[in-house]
């Protein structure tokens, strides 16, 4: 039973005189003046959580409820551990050099350092970023004669820093297949290997330090006496070894002051989890959860939009965000035609609204995929607006994507060199620095490129090695099946068959580099279409001819427009990334089915509802405009997808919504045709079938059972025909069309 220690000493200040304490909301100066006990802080976005954080701790120090060094306050960041000390220093004339205040890693680290001998470490132990685990992870694989086509490395370290992070060694995992028992049996191994070695990767230090105070009662009394308070920051963010590390050192007497927001966890897929609020009211005898609902961020139309979107969320502990700043403009929402248009009207307000005085810099484009980047970037390259990706790259920029054209280089021309050292030995195959030395002191010698001295040391019969021999086949054969194909596929071509796909599909968060790849081959085909407007065909034309062109066309879109720091710049980036900031006016892209919520999460357990949290922080991040936009069609892995507008959409009050326009028509001068899309029609049709079809693909439509949907396409006869629709949460479905029931919308 984790209870804090009932004392009633009183304040020595009061909290009316108190300039620490001014400007505090009643609910803010709850939290801040709490008794010792533990609570839990349930703060709203925008609700003046960093304040209420750093108050409280100034405020226990101040009234002499606790030293500086008898507190520990846990943040997910050392920016904001940064900030909370700088905050901290402002508000009381204290030396904040001894206080307990970092990241799960740097206070575990802290405290190894000082108990290095009982928790089995040398006493300068090494950490080993993720970089350096994952080449222990190689040569140990190596050592061990581990096909790593079989279990690729960064599948295994994936599966070791899970492990960790759920508190597991290799003798508790559970395995029940070959392949599971063989990563246990690594998994042993590897920790052996840097117990030798005498390091740690990041996840090893959590792990090591909370096996430590579980195993030495004395060391884990010590840090219990010491440490009365327990401050966390973002405590929605938590995975499970953090949890149980945390109450560990609370023990059955001291308080936790646990600061967070059920609404906004997000980080489902690298373990958080949101279930340690409800564990933590529970746990620690929670009797009161102090509410921050008042919002000094956005307006109230934006925050009844984020509002009445997660209400439709189950099991959340329950608050409803309110400002006083007034009621402020509609939510705009804009239906567009395809995602150009879609890309063109964000472009064209933007161009307003800085026309208007609004600082680029206070304008964020958001989006739930970064593949999804790629469209608007140009439309912004091309409309020479100045953005920033933040916390990434932009979409040519991107290890993927320059894989990616490292490989179309070589099929163009296999001499040059910049992409030959690229991808020779990515992904790996086993071509090490001394044999890509004595290739390039061969080509050095023959004056000749590196893939002359390549196919010379092959041809000759001379030990290549089967690293270089595999590459020279690979190469070879791309350059022959290039011959003849369109250059979409032959961008499918290069990153696929050169394994690039196959390679990410073993990463954790793989998913998104795949999606990038794929992007790739809807940038070729809307390349070959002439969607930017800067390539003209002429008679003659080779797909060669296009391959240059487009690979010419990636460059100056990788090596142009990205703002230099310091230069006002519009700001992209995923929603993942926008968690915490700000700005005046956000613009979220995309939302349809499928791709905001993503599709995948419909099939995850509360996968839907980790999406509409993430829904949740994208609405919020909005001051004083919010812009959200759809497309009827979106060009997608290569091929046209209809989708139908996002079930958060839906879920928006209509009298919060300013529909910017209703049904937006066929764009006069397009050249494509819903009807004539042959990548969502049967291949059995017929031009009669066309005509006899009442409904065009693409066409919205409402049916009596299933809702609103999109024709995506149809099949049979004039007698005998039915049509598939698209309806959402509801799937695609198959109609006879006699008895289809449906209406035009």
């Amino acid at each position: 039973m984790l209870e804090c220690s009932a004392m009633n000493s009183q304040n020595s200040l009061s909290t009316s005189q108190d300039p620490l304490l001014a400007g505090l909301n009643n609910k803010q100066l709850e939290a801040v003046t709490l008794p010792q006990q533990s609570a839990l802080i349930l703060a709203g976005a925008g609700s003046g959580k960093t304040r209420v954080l750093t108050a409280r701790i100034a405020w226990l120090i101040q009234t002499g409820q606790v030293s500086p060094t008898g507190l520990l306050a846990v943040t997910f960041t050392n920016k904001a551990a940064k900030e909370m000390l700088t905050r901290i220093t402002a508000s009381l004339p204290i030396n904040t050099r001894g206080m307990w205040v970092g990241t799960f890693h740097g206070l575990c680290n802290r405290l190894l350092r000082a108990h290095h001998r009982e928790a089995g470490l040398p006493a300068s132990f090494q950490i080993l970023d993720i970089a350096d685990q994952l080449s222990v992870i190689k040569r140990l694989m190596k050592l061990l004669n581990i096909d790593d086509e079989k279990f690729p490395p960064k599948q295994v370290q994936n599966f070791i820093n899970g492990c960790k992070d759920e508190g597991l060694r290799a003798n508790a995992v559970d395995a029940y297949d070959p392949h599971t028992q063989k990563l246990r049996e690594i998994f042993e191994e590897y920790d052996k290997q840097c117990q030798r070695d005498g390091v740690a990767d990041f996840a090893e230090l959590l792990l090591r330090c909370y096996e430590l105070l579980e195993r030495d009662s004395n060391i884990r009394q010590h840090y219990q006496n010491r440490f009365k308070y327990i401050l966390v920051d973002e405590f929605q963010d938590t995975n499970r070894l953090q949890y149980l590390w945390l109450k560990l050192l609370a023990g059955k007497d001291n308080c936790m002051f646990a600061v967070g927001d059920d609404d906004q966890s997000i980080y489902g897929f690298r373990g958080a989890r949101v279930g340690n609020m409800r564990d933590f009211e529970t746990d620690f005898h929670i009797e009161h959860i102090v509410k921050l609902e008042e919002n000094y961020r956005s307006h109230s139309n934006i925050l009844n939009a984020a509002n009445a979107i997660i209400a439709h969320n189950k099991n959340r502990l329950g608050k409803n965000l309110w400002t006083s700043a007034g009621a402020g403009e509609p939510v705009r929402v804009y239906q567009a035609y395809n995602d150009n248009d879609e890309a063109q009207f964000i472009v064209d307000e933007i161009k307003m609204l800085h026309s208007e005085g609004t600082s680029l810099g206070d304008i964020a484009l958001l989006y739930r995929s970064n593949a999804q980047s790629r469209v608007l970037e140009h439309a912004l390259f091309s409309a020479n607006l100045p953005y920033r990706v933040y916390g990434g790259l932009r979409f040519f920029e991107r290890a993927e994507i320059k894989h990616a054209l490292a490989y179309m280089r070589l099929i163009a021309n296999a001499n040059d060199d910049t992409a030959l050292l690229r991808v020779i030995n990515f992904p790996a195959r086993g071509i090490g620095a001394r044999s890509l030395e004595q290739l390039q002191e061969s080509a050095r010698a023959q004056d000749c490129s590196l893939w002359q001295a390549a196919i010379n040391k092959v041809g000759n019969g001379k030990p290549g090695g089967k690293g270089l021999d595999g590459f020279v086949a690979l190469i070879r054969e791309m350059v022959d099946q290039a011959y003849g194909i369109t250059l979409a596929e032959l961008t499918e071509l290069a990153t696929t068959f050169s394994g690039l796909k196959a390679h990410y599909q073993n990463e954790k968060e793989g998913e998104d580099r795949i999606a990038n790849l794929e992007e790739l081959v809807t940038a070729a085909v809307a390349f070959t279409n002439q969607d930017f407007g800067n390539h003209n065909n002429v008679d003659g034309e080779t797909e060669q001819d296009l391959l240059t062109q487009f690979l010419s066309h990636a460059s100056l879109e990788a090596g142009e427009h990205q703002a230099d720091v310091g230069r006002e710049a519009l700001q992209l980036m995923s929603v993942h990334a926008s968690k915490g900031l700000e700005f005046s006016t956000v613009f979220i892209s995309g939302l349809e089915e499928g791709l905001f919520p993503h599709e995948q999460s419909t099939y995850e357990a509360n996968g839907l509802e980790e999406e509409r949290r993430l829904m949740y922080v994208a609405v919020t991040r909005a001051r004083k405009r919010l812009y959200i936009s759809h497309a009827q069609s979106r060009m997608l892995h290569g091929q046209v997808r209809y989708g139908i507008p996002s079930r958060f959409l839906d879920e928006i009050p209509d009298e919060l919504l300013k529909h910017l326009n209703s049904k937006p028509v066929q764009k006069s001068g397009s050249n494509r045709d819903y009807s004539e899309l042959p990548a969502m029609m049967s291949k059995q049709k017929s031009s009669d079938q066309k005509n006899a079809m009442p409904w065009k693909i693409g066409q919205q439509v409402a049916h009596t059972k299933f809702g609103n949907g999109v024709v995506v396409s149809y099949e049979g006869n004039a007698n005998d025909m039915r049509v598939q629709v698209n309806f959402g949460r509801e799937g695609l479905k198959w109609l006879a069309l006699e008895f289809a029931k449906l209406t035009p919308i």
